[in-house]
């Protein structure tokens, strides 16, 4: 009897190290998750930054494209252009 006892007791405590055992590891798991969502938030809000750019890049050249067609625009010539120049000095 003496023996069974002292088995269900070593089964008791090891079953009860597997659960802290599992335990500790789910919660390392979590953490590793959470950090891991926090990364990918920071790519997409990096991603969306980039794209917001790349559109306000790609931008520029097709007003240049619509004023010269469809509004017959050019850039002024170096004759009709005023330079300031704020040093104090005259302008030309």
């Amino acid at each position: 009897m003496v023996r069974v006892t002292a088995m269900l007791i070593a089964l008791v405590i090891a079953s009860a190290l597997g659960v802290v055992t599992s335990q500790h590891k789910s919660r390392q798991l979590v953490t590793e998750i959470e950090r891991e969502q926090l990364h990918t938030r920071s790519l997409q809000d990096e991603w969306i930054r980039m794209d917001i750019e790349q559109q306000s890049v790609a931008a520029l050249p097709t007003v240049e494209r619509l004023a010269r067609g469809a509004l017959h625009m050019d850039a002024p010539d170096r004759a009709s252009q005023i330079t300031l120049d704020l040093s104090g000095q005259r302008a030309r």
